[in-house]
């Protein structure tokens, strides 16, 4: 043996995608991969198609061309039932969250659990205050609704209900955004630790720079109509395009790495 790592099927496999509205094409060919346990950051200039990219994975619309494997089987191909049974394998957190306003955090978190047949209210509510805690939140916010909390704990209400049915990949859409430094920071350091002691493989849609260098294994670049690029923070700083250099070593950039490493 030549003691050379064996790579893992990727969980996603994405091979030529295309999505398009009427004349205009948002992707094209597009591929991607991602591995078991990788926090992936989804990055792009407007209009790339970075949330549209998020729901076609996750089912919600369907593209016009190419294949989608989830878990090694065919996402676009699979009947009702193994499409269920996928889709049980992963949570989804929208942007700000997008909570049942007139439900209790509590209610929310359990709303995806009640589809699980056979599971008792006081087991299903144990649950549901299990994966409140696992967001961050403390146990009184499970009373309140989401008119009662501030952006942040709306977030990670929001990430709570992702996580409800244990899901090996989790898909974040601009976790971070509207969140001053300090929140933002807190939620970089709570997702990184829950894809390391969970697990879970983290599908994130963002822009923000510090939760780029904080958090993720790799970064996948949309530009084109395609996924132009993946790797590292550091494989980034060498590529030659104009947006990914523009990006990856502008004011921000640099200002995100500063950040980084003070807190070193």
């Amino acid at each position: 043996m030549d003691g050379t790592a064996i790579q893992p099927e990727p969980v996603i496999r994405l091979r030529g995608v295309k999505n398009a509205f009427g004349p205009q094409v948002v992707h094209d060919g597009l591929d991607l991969d991602i591995y078991p346990g990788e926090i992936v950051g989804i990055v792009g200039g407007s209009g790339t198609g970075k949330s549209v990219l998020l729901r076609t994975i996750t089912g919600l619309r369907r593209p016009q061309a190419g294949t989608i494997h989830l878990f090694g089987q065919d996402a676009l191909a699979a009947d009702e039932d193994t499409r269920a049974g996928i889709d049980r394998r992963m949570g989804v957190m929208f942007q700000d969250g997008a909570l049942f306003s007139a439900l209790t955090v509590r209610e929310n978190v359990e709303v995806p659990l009640r589809a699980v047949t056979g599971l008792p209210t006081r087991l299903r509510r144990a649950l549901a205050d299990l994966k409140i805690s696992l967001s961050g939140l403390p146990y009184l916010a499970g009373d309140k609704y989401p008119s009662e909390l501030s952006g942040g704990m709306r977030k990670r209400a929001g990430l709570a209900r992702a996580l409800a049915l244990d899901p090996e990949i989790v898909f974040l859409d601009e976790p971070t955004a509207g969140l001053d430094p300090i929140g933002a920071s807190a939620f970089d350091t709570l997702i990184h630790k829950l894809s390391r002691t969970l697990g879970l493989t983290v599908f994130l849609v963002t822009h923000d720079l510090d939760t780029l260098h904080a958090t993720c294994d790799r970064i996948a670049v949309l530009a084109e109509k395609k996924v132009l690029v993946t790797g590292t923070m550091e494989e980034m700083l060498e590529v030659d395009h104009p947006w990914v250099h523009e990006y990856f070593h502008g004011p921000r950039a640099r200002a995100a790495l500063a950040t980084l490493e003070r807190n070193r």
